[in-house]
């Protein structure tokens, strides 16, 4: 192999032992790579280890989060399957691709959620774990799947990463698109719960100048 000076840059033959231009010793420079050599092994090999360990935790937490909740029955597969349908014929394609692709939903809490009091509640997400528990209240009070593909567009925002304001926001904002509308739905307790839900989170949204009882959202449509 030809030998590069680290002075000057000039390749020099295999055999010389000092460089043709700046005359600097080629020895000393092999020698100086060669003690470097080891070091930067070592280094590569331990961040190797340390992505190898990351990856192993995290995999294995994962599937604890999974092993630790019930599976939907089929039944409630297929209501689910439903719902994410109506989600994508009204062309929000990128959370329907995400429940129905990479989403792993379970009917029961696992140790994690288990482990943190809360609320009577629809559904709960494991961000970014993509994990999506679905409670008893989800296939009980909503009026029709309309209801549920509403309730299931608000946690598949929660998978792209949006906190609750952002999620109750960009439900609210497009309930029309959806077909989730006040004509039809305003007596549904879904409907009731999540409007006093999304004046918590975004109360911007129902603080209208002009008119103090009207949503402002509508003005938008």
């Amino acid at each position: 192999m030809n030998k590069k000076c680290s002075n000057c840059d000039l390749v020099n033959f295999a055999s010389a032992n000092a460089c043709a231009r700046c005359h600097s010793s080629l020895s000393r420079v092999v020698e100086a790579s060669a003690s470097k050599r080891p070091l930067a092994g070592w280094l590569l090999l331990r961040t190797g280890a340390v992505l190898m360990t990351c990856l192993v935790i995290t995999v294995g937490f994962y599937v604890s989060l999974v092993a630790s909740a019930d599976r939907l029955p089929p039944q409630r597969k297929d209501t689910v399957r439903r719902a994410v349908a109506i989600l994508r014929d009204k062309r929000f394609d990128t959370e329907a691709m995400m429940l129905s692709t990479f989403t792993a939903f379970r009917g029961t809490d696992n140790w994690l959620n288990a482990s943190v009091v809360k609320e009577n509640a629809y559904a709960s997400t494991n961000f970014p774990f993509e994990i999506i528990t679905l409670y008893e209240d989800f296939f009980t009070y909503p009026a029709d799947d309309v209801e549920k593909a509403a309730i299931l567009l608000h946690e598949a925002r929660h998978l792209l990463g949006d906190g609750e304001k952002e999620a109750y926001e960009f439900v609210w904002k497009n309930r029309d698109k959806l077909g989730w509308t006040e004509e039809r739905y305003a007596r549904s307790p879904v409907w009731i719960n999540v409007r006093q839900q999304t004046i918590e989170q975004v109360p911007e949204l129902f603080n209208c100048p002009q008119n103090e009882a009207s949503d402002c959202s509508q003005q938008g449509q």
